[in-house]
Formats: C-alpha cells, sequence, structure tokens
C-alpha cells in the first residue's frame, strides 16, 4: 500500500462515514416519503378526479418530476463540489431538501386553493430533487477518497444504505399513519411524516459541520488544479465513463420504483391488497437488505464489481416477466417473498457498489460532476418515468407485459454497460 493510500485509510473515521451515512438516511427519508404519498394519497388531495387511475397517474408524475430533475442538482452541486469542496456542498444540499420536505407537509390541498395546491406541490418537489441531485454525489466520495482501496466497496456500501434505512423510516412511519382512520389519515395523519424530517434534518447539519473536507480535493485545490467547468470535462474527455455511470444506475432504481411506488398503488387498487400489507411487505425487504447491501459491498472488494453487478442485471432481467405473475396470484406469502426478492437482489445488490465503482471510473478533478451526471441522469431514466408508465400501461390496457418488457430493456442496457467497463476494485483514486 501506497503512503498515499496509508493516509486514506487513517483518514476513513468512523465520523466521516457516519456523518454521510446518517446524510444519505435523511435524503432519501425526504424523497421517499413523497413517494409513498403520491401513491396513496396525493391522487386524492392535490389531484382530485371522477377517475381514481387519471389521478394515481397524476400524482405519479409529480413523483416523476422529482427524478427528472435531479440532473440539474447533480450538475449544479457537482460544479461547485469540484471547485469548491465537498464537504460544504453536502451541507447546503441537506438544507435545501430538509426545507422542501417539510413545506410539503403544511402544503393547503385543491379543495382548500385549488389549482395553486398542486402547482406548489410540484415546486417544492423540484427544490427536494435538486437537494437530492447534489447530495448524493458529495456523501460518496466523503468516504471513496478516504477509504483503504482494498475495502472500498465495503465503506462505500455503508454510504449507499443510507438509502432503505431512509427507505424502511419512511416506510414504517407512513405505515404507523396509515393505521389512523381513514379520515384522520387524509386530513392531518400524512403531513406528519413530511414535519418530522425537520428533526432530522437539525440534527443532520450539526453531524455534518464537525466532518472535514476530502484530503483528495483539498490536494487537487492546495495545487490549483480545479477545473473551471468540471461538467464539460466529463463529457469531452470521459463520454465512455459517462456513459458507463448512466448505464450502471438505470436498472436498479427501475426496480426500486416498481416495487416501492407503482406496487403500493397497483396491489391495493388493482389487487386489492391491504394497503398495511404491502407497506409492511416493502418495510420487511428493506430491512432485509440492510444485510444484503454491506454483504454486497465486502463480496465486491474480494471477487470484483463486474462479476456483482452482471449477477444483479441479469436477474432483473431473469424476473421481470414472473414478477407480476407472482403478484397476481394475491397470495400474501407469494407477494410478500417477491417483494422481498426483488428488492434485495433487483436493487440493493447493484445499489451497494454505485459509491465505489463510480467514483472508480473518473479522476478526482471532475469526479463530483461525473457521479452525480451518470448517477442522476440514469435515475431520471430509469426511476422516474417507469411507476408512471407503469400506471398508465397497467391501468389502460390491463396488461402487465410491457411493464416487464421495459425492465427488461433497462437490464440490458445495464448488462452491456457493465461489460465494457474494466474492473476497478483496489485501484487508488489519486
Amino acid at each position: 500500500m501506497t503512503s498515499d493510500e496509508d493516509s486514506a485509510a487513517s483518514g476513513a473515521t468512523v465520523n466521516v462515514v457516519l456523518a454521510s451515512t446518517f446524510g444519505t438516511i435523511i435524503e432519501w427519508y425526504d424523497f421517499f416519503i413523497y413517494g409513498t404519498a403520491a401513491a396513496l394519497v396525493f391522487g386524492k388531495l392535490f389531484f382530485p378526479s371522477s377517475d381514481p387511475l387519471t389521478s394515481t397517474i397524476a400524482a405519479l408524475s409529480v413523483y416523476a418530476v422529482g427524478y427528472l430533475a435531479r440532473p440539474f442538482g447533480g450538475i449544479i452541486f457537482g460544479h461547485f463540489g469540484d471547485r469548491s469542496g465537498r464537504r460544504s456542498m453536502l451541507v447546503l444540499s441537506m438544507l435545501l431538501m430538509g426545507v422542501g420536505t417539510f413545506c410539503v407537509g403544511l402544503l393547503p390541498t385543491y379543495e382548500q386553493i385549488g389549482i395553486w395546491a398542486p402547482l406548489a406541490l410540484i415546486a417544492l418537489r423540484l427544490v427536494q430533487a435538486v437537494g437530492l441531485g447534489g447530495e448524493w454525489g458529495g456523501a460518496a466520495l466523503m468516504v471513496a477518497e478516504r477509504a483503504p482501496a482494498r475495502w472500498r466497496g465495503l465503506f462505500g456500501s455503508l454510504v449507499q444504505i443510507g438509502n432503505p434505512i431512509g427507505r424502511l423510516v419512511a416506510t414504517g412511519v407512513f405505515a404507523l399513519a396509515s393505521r389512523l382512520p381513514g379520515p384522520d389519515f387524509l386530513t392531518w395523519g400524512w403531513r406528519l411524516p413530511f414535519l418530522a424530517s425537520a428533526i432530522l434534518v437539525v440534527v443532520g447539519l450539526l453531524i455534518r459541520y464537525r466532518i472535514d473536507e476530502s484530503p483528495l480535493f483539498e490536494k487537487i485545490r492546495a495545487a490549483k488544479e480545479t477545473v473551471r467547468v468540471p461538467l464539460v470535462d466529463v463529457l469531452l474527455q470521459y463520454p465512455r465513463e459517462a456513459a458507463i455511470a448512466v448505464g450502471l444506475k438505470i436498472t436498479e432504481t427501475a426496480w426500486v420504483g416498481i416495487l416501492t411506488v407503482f406496487a403500493v398503488s397497483y396491489l391495493t387498487t388493482q389487487l386489492g391488497m391491504e394497503r398495511t400489507f404491502v407497506l409492511d411487505a416493502i418495510a420487511l425487504a428493506t430491512f432485509i437488505e440492510l444485510f444484503v447491501m454491506p454483504l454486497s459491498g465486502w463480496l465486491s472488494d474480494l471477487i470484483g464489481r463486474r462479476t456483482l453487478y452482471l449477477i444483479g442485471a441479469a436477474f432483473g432481467i431473469l424476473l421481470a416477466f414472473p414478477l407480476f405473475w407472482l403478484l397476481q396470484t394475491r397470495d400474501p406469502t407469494i407477494i410478500l417473498w417477491t417483494i422481498v426478492v426483488g428488492i434485495c437482489l433487483g436493487q440493493g445488490m447493484v445499489f451497494a457498489l454505485h459509491a465505489s465503482f463510480m467514483p472508480e471510473l473518473f479522476s478526482t478533478r471532475i469526479r463530483y460532476s461525473g457521479i452525480s451526471f451518470g448517477f442522476q441522469v440514469g435515475a431520471a431514466i430509469g426511476g422516474g418515468v417507469t411507476p408512471v408508465i407503469a400506471a398508465a400501461l397497467v391501468g389502460l390496457s390491463g396488461a402487465t407485459w410491457p411493464v416487464s418488457l421495459f425492465l427488461v430493456v433497462l437490464g440490458t442496457l445495464t448488462f452491456g454497460a457493465v461489460l465494457i467497463t474494466r474492473e476497478s476494485s483496489g485501484v487508488s483514486l489519486r
């Protein structure tokens, strides 16, 4: 191990890992409570219609707007993260998303202020999305650029578990709130998860203020080697790596969109399953994912990122059609384990590797912009439109095979992206 790697290893402190992980928990909690609310209540409260399908599609479309806006957050925060530093962007992104989430909990409904209600909801969703678009890249790099090369996959996966923990907390809070009597839940119960985020944000800000800047970025800044427009360098000098980063993301985010957002609406409105059962199934799957993801990160350090990623992409392709056949059995046990296996292997196993695999594609000077671009553009393509497309296709035609075919296409693109990528586990990020 080189002296630089020794320094990076000693810098990968528990404080930095916990700060990055806790921050991502908050960010993903904020993002996922919107997805759950979009499937359960926003259609009724902000997009009322005599046709429940129309209301659901409208609410999920605003959910999609969040994904489509995330690349702008990645571009903005990536630019300043590569020029001014990772740490300051982490603090700003958390504050931005926290304010947007809290304000959603205060919004009047369509019945109270008419068209201004959905417009305000869309505006706050954009604020949320821009914050999240910039947050992930900084959190991933704060750990990846400090971690010892031989254990970067494991360290990176610890940042990534902020996603399932945030989803677990969001789903759990909504599962509790949904047990309120129907009128109470629709009147004020749904607001509680949004308002509670303020407490988490305050704690997260206090933790993140205490961490130091990435040592690799400090070296670049001290040598005055920062890039004037990092994204331009990414697209001109690293077009292959940027395309690969997008490909690494699209399948995983599609699966999480199907199983944690669309499935809530599909199973409750189309198949007549209890809302609390579906939310409990997602919560169980997410809990198990907390163990799957560190295991995946650890294995990627031992056998390589490409091997695990190829397995995960192949799994997504093979399960795309059986997924809906299993859900349509209406058997609670079968549905429960379908959701568990789908989330853990279709999403968790490969998502765990993003915080190590993507940083290994780019140089320090443009790394924040590079990984944010790939991650957020891939999320917009695979995650933003998937629940909307699924709801529209299933609602209008009654068929699920087009959704399955869409998952197969995305899985094939990810599989191809991994195939043309060199194995990077263990390489230095200097």
